[in-house]
């Protein structure tokens, strides 16, 4: 098609669709509704923002945590699991760079941190170091942690309605988890033998690992100027499984490998934060 096709096409058009124009300038209703757009303003396509945002994870599923326990004499190893585990600290915090490609994607990458506290205690059939044949050790432990993550997310904003756009998104990426020195404080427990009565405390080097997350998100943006975004939204995010710390005297004695693993960790977050284009 030549551009004197193309013109005549274009005011042909024009011509067809004036009428509807003028149908609809007669409807109050019509002019009275609220308007619904597919992007939040006409010149968001392009743009490129900074993020900050501020998590509480209200919930959180740590999975199943274990240790191992070493047999010096046999060389054989037992998985013993935590009773009970506990992951404390829901606070976190982001920031990150992102663009918004067209009127209805955009994606970021951003940086996450936040930190948190273990504290787990089991009942192993093994007994206590130095006690006696027949008995049981009560443990617990107890370590603080930091995690750093690294995520690369996409999002999908739906029609806007009043300065208010709603979004889906997702993101992977990999997190690290540093774990601290883990603390442990054991306790004989008579069973078809007798106990010393003395407690006994250690403390194991703690171990880091990058470990596969990957996140799902819903919000909700409001357009607080035509730069500034008000973000509030649901964020559900895994990270994967990882060694929590190393064998002690253990070590000494054959035990290889790590000690404690723990099962990954599960976070359902609310979060609140700021978007402001850059141009």
């Amino acid at each position: 098609m030549n551009w004197r096709n193309g013109i005549c096409g274009i005011v042909l058009g024009a011509g067809l669709f004036l009428p509807c124009l003028a149908q609809a300038a007669d409807d109050e209703n019509l002019l009275d509704a609220p308007e619904i757009t597919i992007s939040p303003e006409a010149n968001d396509s392009g743009q490129l923002y900074l993020r900050g945002d501020i998590g509480y994870a209200g919930w959180r599923d740590e999975g199943d945590p274990f240790y191992r326990t070493f047999d010096g004499g046999t060389g054989n190893y037992s998985n013993v699991p935590f009773d009970s585990a506990r992951f404390d600290k829901p606070v976190s915090g982001t920031i990150g760079i992102g663009h918004q490609f067209t009127d209805v994607f955009r994606a970021d990458l951003t940086a996450e941190y936040f930190e948190g506290r273990f504290d787990g205690s089991s009942l192993s059939a093994v007994p206590c170091a130095g006690e006696g044949a027949g008995t049981s050790c009560a443990s617990s432990h107890s370590a603080n942690f930091s995690a750093l993550g690294l995520m690369a997310n996409g999002y999908v904003d739906l029609a806007t309605l009043a300065g208010f756009t709603p979004y889906l998104g997702a993101g992977i990426g990999a997190t690290n988890i540093n774990w601290n020195t883990v603390r442990e404080t054991s306790v004989c427990v008579a069973g078809g033998g007798a106990c010393s009565g003395a407690a006994g405390a250690t403390s194991y080097e703690g171990r880091d690992s990058w470990r596969f997350t990957y996140a799902l998100m819903a919000g909700v943006s409001y357009d607080v100027t035509d730069r500034l975004k008000l973000d509030l939204s649901y964020r559900y995010s895994h990270i994967a499984g990882g060694d929590m710390f190393g064998f002690g005297a253990e070590a000494l004695a054959g035990a290889s490998g790590a000690k404690g693993h723990d099962d990954g960790l599960s976070r359902h977050e609310i979060r609140a934060g700021l978007r402001f284009a850059l141009w």
